[in-house]
């Protein structure tokens, strides 16, 4: 389909170094999306193909889906919607249902990993709803200005919340060896990419701790595979599984859009 094409305007399509090498008119692939993961840049580069990429459409989307994520969890809504569905309620001797442990989120203590546009906007909306909010700095390095070592962040934070890039450094960044260093009780938010948490090591804390609950909205594989990890967790109590949907608002769409139109007007003005 791109044969003969100038401009790729794609979303979750791989364009690896064999599909580049065999399209010697593309000049501009337009990635609707803020990662690009999915080009092989240095194949990209070798033939004189731009890549560009949106930056920052889904900063509000995506935050807003983290801190509602947030709240259902500390607030126990999974279980005590159950109850009132599975009868419980209804056939209860009290007035109300102790379905789940609820918390307040004052007063609780964010780690966010990653430092960009959508971990800035998490971490505004945090802090004007009482928690304190940190920023992870890379693991096994001394951390840099305004960020807290790696490993103080996961043994003090209530909450963890990713927002980095997938690459092989952060690739399984939680593992069964990171998610055992976790505060007892701690919660994690991935609304970043899925195969930045080992979702098996993830099953096996959650079951035996630290780990209190977990809010995922991406997964390893999209769509997942039946039988994997991702829709075993879908079915807890204890976690929240959304369909990639976090950076989906109508308003961040219309941003995508317009903001992939302008990457392309740019690059064909020659800038």
């Amino acid at each position: 389909r791109l044969a003969g094409a100038q401009v790729a305007i794609i979303n979750k399509v791989k364009l690896d170094a064999a599909t580049l090498a065999a399209l010697p008119d593309l000049k501009l692939i337009a990635v609707t999306a803020t990662g690009t993961d999915v080009v092989d840049s240095a194949a990209a580069a070798s033939h004189g193909i731009s890549v560009r990429n949106v930056v920052g459409y889904g900063s509000v989307s995506v935050a807003e889906h983290v801190i509602m994520l947030l709240f259902a969890l500390v607030r126990g809504l999974v279980p005590h919607r159950e109850s009132v569905i599975d009868g419980t309620w209804e056939n209860g001797k009290i007035f109300c249902v102790f379905a789940s442990p609820v918390r307040d989120l004052t007063g609780m203590k964010l780690g966010l990993v990653g430092s960009g546009a959508i971990a800035q906007a998490v971490a505004d909306r945090a802090r004007a709803l009482g928690l304190e909010v940190v920023f992870a700095g890379r693991r096994g390095a001394a951390p840099g200005p305004g960020k807290v070592a790696f490993e103080e962040v996961f043994a003090t934070c209530d909450i963890i919340s990713l927002h980095c890039p997938l690459t092989d450094e952060t690739r399984n960044m939680l593992n069964a060896e990171t998610l055992a260093t976790m505060k007892p009780g701690a919660l994690i938010i991935n609304t970043a990419r899925g195969a930045l948490i080992d979702l098996d090591a993830l099953e096996a804390a959650l079951d035996a701790g630290p780990i209190a609950g977990a809010g995922l909205d991406v997964a390893p594989v999209e769509p997942p595979l039946p039988g994997s990890a991702i829709l075993r967790l879908a079915k807890r109590p204890d976690v929240i599984v959304t369909p990639h949907s976090a950076w989906s608002s109508s308003a961040a769409i219309e941003t995508l859009a317009a903001e992939t139109s302008a990457n392309i007007e740019r690059f064909l003005a020659g800038q």
